[in-house]
């Protein structure tokens, strides 16, 4: 069985189709400290840019992404797996982000005038922290750390961008995009490389901030690793087991619908799927019930197929295996199976949609499987659905399905998650709101729409155009 996205002997990154097993790209490894280097040079030049100069660029950038857009799609579909139709939206969220990132720049960090004393004046403005590192994940190659890079360029900073082992093929193209439209490839940097890289990144002296989207372990071990620096920004976009809660509805084939789009979209490998469904017990025969004949209607195949997929596999084997051993695990701990997980191609990682109960399982794991792995928990009432919502360390999305805006107002007062919907699906977050959770999910530092909150920082200011002061207390005569 052939690993994907290794490095070989000769130091090179190699990504493989996910689909197929071929070969897609190679190259070798970069030099960090090399990186890094041509970033500061580059940062005074950026920095001292007009805002508006900067704003053109990143809107040029969206031309470059729209010129490119079939290609773009293509390549995430291959390099992820994903259906094409996927891959099509988040192309389409990497051009809508600049817009989206012009106005949250000055809407959240717009200049402030205010009189002050002896008739000068106080200002606020905001400033770049400098060079900044994009750390980003598999299953959002593009959009995820799109949504890092873009508000840090407007506010003046230089990004050195390593994209996750296993999808480099569309990290390049993403850069590319941003050089084609007039940004340097030392403002806008493309750095090759695997975890060792990473984490060199991370450590660097003349790094002064990390944007990271990834599982929580890597993020858990970022915030140790720069626990004695407080002075480098770290915004932290993590994974969740995210609850999804089914109480009094009539509307059951909607449920079932919304359940499968939060559980079973992009294979399960959305940091905000669901992946534990909440149910009330008189609720749970009608909706298993449309759930399992929903499911087993979902076709699995690869991106290009006709008819086209509702999933493709996911990343690797190495992913597959995890799956499958965790479903085991589930059944032999006292879960039961609704919907078996399988594998159709035992050496590629294509997964059949999974449904287990663990209702009766004494100590459920308390992690993210990243995955088409949806477990279910009975409940008796609303209050115990809350409280099983809440039984997670993470906190980044859920949902509530039927109910009252009494029972809403409940639901969201309770639970705690960054994002909580009502009769909509767990994901498909909106990038002109904050996105970001707590727990292992976040380190409140939310993305999306408030990303430029960790792109600048305040500066505080007291002015007058001539020097002006006296001491009116405490002197004795000259």
């Amino acid at each position: 069985m052939r690993v994907r996205t290794t490095r070989v002997a000769d130091n090179e990154i190699i990504s493989f189709e996910p689909a197929t097993g071929e070969e897609l790209w190679r190259r070798k490894v970069d030099d960090v400290d090399a990186a890094v280097d041509r970033a500061r040079r580059a940062w005074p030049a950026w920095a001292a840019q007009p805002l508006a100069t900067r704003i053109e660029l990143v809107r040029r950038f969206a031309n470059e992404v729209r010129k490119a857009s079939d290609e773009m799609a293509e390549l995430i579909s291959k390099e992820t797996g994903k259906p094409l139709w996927e891959a099509r939206t988040e192309v389409e969220a990497v051009i809508n982000k600049v817009e989206i990132s012009v106005n949250a720049y000055a809407e959240r960090t717009g200049q402030k005038r205010l009189d002050g004393a002896l008739q000068g004046s106080s200002a606020v403005r905001h400033k770049p922290h400098g060079v900044m590192v994009v750390l980003g994940p598999y299953n959002f190659p593009a959009h995820l750390p799109n949504g890092h890079i873009v508000p840090a360029l407007i506010a003046g900073n230089v990004v050195i961008f390593k994209p996750s082992e296993k999808t480099p093929a569309v990290g390049e193209l993403l850069m590319t995009c941003f050089n084609r439209a007039g940004i340097s490839a030392a403002v806008a940097q493309f750095v090759v490389g695997g975890p060792e890289e990473g984490k060199a990144l991370v450590a660097h002296r003349g790094v002064n901030g990390v944007l990271f989207t990834g599982s929580a372990q890597a993020g858990i071990a970022i915030n140790k690793r720069l626990a004695n620096n407080p002075g480098k920004i770290v915004a932290l976009e993590m994974g969740g087991n995210n609850p999804i809660v089914v109480i009094d509805t009539p509307k059951i084939t909607d449920a079932a619908t919304l359940i499968v789009q939060s559980a079973f979209t992009s294979a399960g490998q959305r940091c905000t799927a669901a992946r534990r469904l909440i149910i009330k017990e008189s609720m749970y025969e009608p909706v298993i019930t449309e759930l399992k004949s929903l499911v087993s209607r979902i076709i699995v195949d690869e991106p290009f197929a006709d008819p086209a997929p509702f999933m493709g596999p996911v990343i690797d084997n190495m992913a597959a295996e995890q799956l499958v051993e965790s479903f085991l695990y589930f059944l032999s701990n006292g879960g039961k199976a609704i919907r078996h997980m399988t594998r159709p191609k035992d050496d590629l990682p294509f997964l059949s949609p999974a449904i287990i109960d663990t209702t009766e399982m004494s100590d459920r794991p308390d992690v993210e499987l990243f995955g088409p792995l949806l477990q279910v928990i009975k409940v008796k009432d609303f209050d115990a659905a809350i409280k099983e919502a809440n039984r997670t360390r993470f906190g980044l999305s859920a949902s509530l399905i039927g109910g009252s805006p009494q029972d809403y107002n409940r639901f969201w007062a309770n639970v705690r998650a960054g994002i909580i919907n009502w009769n909509r699906p767990t994901n498909g977050a909106s990038s002109s709101a904050p996105f970001g959770g707590l727990g292992l999910s976040g380190n409140h530092r939310p993305a999306a729409f408030y990303a430029a909150d960790y792109c600048a920082y305040p500066v505080a200011s007291t002015e007058m155009e001539q020097p002006r002061a006296n001491i009116g207390v405490g002197l004795g005569d000259s």
